[in-house]
C-alpha cells in the first residue's frame, strides 16, 4: 500500500488494512508512507509493516530512489495500491518489479500501473475516494469508519501525566486551536471567550494541544485569561495525543489531523468548519460528530483562497453556537 503524506488522509485510508485481512487472512500488508505519519500507521488494524519513504531525505536523489526500489524489490511483493497519486511512486513500484499495480489514472503514469483506474466522476469523501480504489480490485469494504487503537505505553504515559495535572476522573474538554493552514482557523479571540466562559461555569477541565510550532498561538489565546486551562502544546506525540483524546469526553477542533484523532479512538468531536467541506474530509471514526459550518456564500464548495482578507466562513461560527453544542454534551 502506497499511502499519502497527511495525517487525515491517512486515517482516511484506515478501513482499508482491515478489509485486505479479511479478503486474503495469510497476506503481509506493508505500508509505504513518509516518516511523518508512521506513528499513525501503527495504530492501525490490519498494517503488518511500515517502509519509511525519506522523501526529502535519504530518498530524496536518483540514488536513494533506486535503493528503494531495491528494498522493495526484495520484499517480492504481489500487488501495490498506490492511494498517492503521485508519478514517483508509480515509478518506484514498477521499478521494484511489483507485478500488479493498481493506482487512480493520474498525472500521465497509467503506463507504468498495470491496472489504471479511472477516478470517481461525482465529487465523494475523501476515505471513499481511497476505498474504491481497492473496492475496484474486488476487496470488500464491509466496515467504513476509520478506527485507530491507542497505544498501551501512550496510554500509561498519559495516565501518568493527568494524575500530575489533577485531571484524573475529572469531565476533560481538550481543545485544538490551531490548523495546518490559517484559513481553517477559528479567530484566537474567539477561542479566549470560549474558554474562559467554560472555566467560569466549572463543570470541565479544559486542556490545549498544539504542535510545537503553536506555542505562540496557544500562549496569545490564555494570556489574558484569568483561569488559566492545562496546556500541553508541543509536549505529546502523536499516540500520547490519540491517549489523551481516547480519556476526553469532548474534543473540539477545526478541520484538522487533531479531529481525526478523535473520532478514530472514539471520542465525540465538534467541528469547526468554515472553506472545508465535511461532507468531504468530515471525521469519519466511531465517535460522534457535530459539524459547525455557517453558509456564506463562497463556501458553498471548498475553498482554498488561502489569502482570503476576511476569513468569514470561520468568523461566522460564534461561540454561543459552539457553547450549545457544549451544553447539550453535558445534559
Amino acid at each position: 500500500m502506497v499511502n499519502m503524506n497527511w495525517l487525515g488522509d491517512v486515517i482516511f485510508s484506515a478501513p482499508i488494512f482491515k478489509a485486505l485481512k479479511e479478503k486474503y487472512p495469510q497476506s503481509k500488508v506493508s505500508c509505504l508512507a513518509v516518516p511523518r505519519v508512521k506513528e499513525i500507521l501503527e495504530c492501525i488494524e490490519g498494517v503488518d509493516e511500515i517502509i519509511v519513504y525519506e522523501e526529502e531525505g535519504s530518498h530524496k536523489s536518483l540514488w536513494g530512489k533506486l535503493s528503494l526500489m531495491a528494498q522493495l524489490r526484495r520484499e517480492r511483493f504481489d500487488t501495490a495500491f498506490l492511494l498517492h497519486r503521485s508519478l514517483t511512486r508509480a515509478l518506484l513500484v514498477y521499478g521494484a518489479g511489483i507485478k500488479q499495480r493498481i493506482g487512480y489514472d493520474t498525472k500521465g503514469r497509467s503506463p507504468f500501473l498495470t491496472r489504471a483506474i479511472a477516478e470517481p466522476k461525482e465529487q465523494c469523501h475523501r476515505s471513499d475516494y481511497y476505498l474504491k480504489l481497492v473496492e475496484d480490485a474486488g476487496v470488500i469494504i464491509k466496515d467504513r469508519r476509520c478506527i485507530l487503537k491507542v497505544d498501551v505505553q501512550a496510554k500509561l504515559k498519559v495516565d501518568v501525566l493527568m494524575k500530575e495535572k489533577g485531571l484524573l476522573d475529572q469531565p476533560l474538554m481538550v481543545i485544538h486551536p490551531s490548523g495546518n493552514w490559517d484559513l481553517k482557523r477559528w479567530p484566537m479571540r474567539n477561542f479566549s471567550l470560549l474558554i474562559q466562559r467554560i472555566m467560569q461555569e466549572g463543570k470541565w477541565k479544559v486542556v490545549l494541544t498544539g504542535s510545537a510550532d503553536d506555542q505562540v498561538l496557544v500562549n496569545t489565546i490564555v494570556k489574558d485569561l484569568p483561569l488559566k486551562p492545562v496546556i500541553l502544546t508541543g509536549t505529546l506525540s502523536l499516540k500520547e495525543l490519540m491517549a489523551l483524546m481516547q480519556r476526553a469526553a469532548l474534543v473540539i477542533s477545526g478541520d484538522s489531523g487533531p479531529i481525526h484523532l478523535a473520532s478514530g479512538v472514539g471520542t465525540r468531536v465538534v467541528g469547526l468548519f468554515g472553506p472545508t467541506r465535511p461532507e468531504l474530509t468530515g471525521p469519519r471514526g466511531s465517535g460522534i460528530c457535530c459539524i459547525l459550518q455557517l453558509d456564506v456564500g463562497c463556501n458553498r464548495q471548498a475553498c482554498y483562497h488561502l489569502k482570503c482578507p476576511s476569513n468569514l466562513c470561520m468568523q461566522a461560527i460564534t461561540i454561543e453556537d459552539v457553547l450549545d453544542v457544549v451544553r447539550k454534551v453535558q445534559s
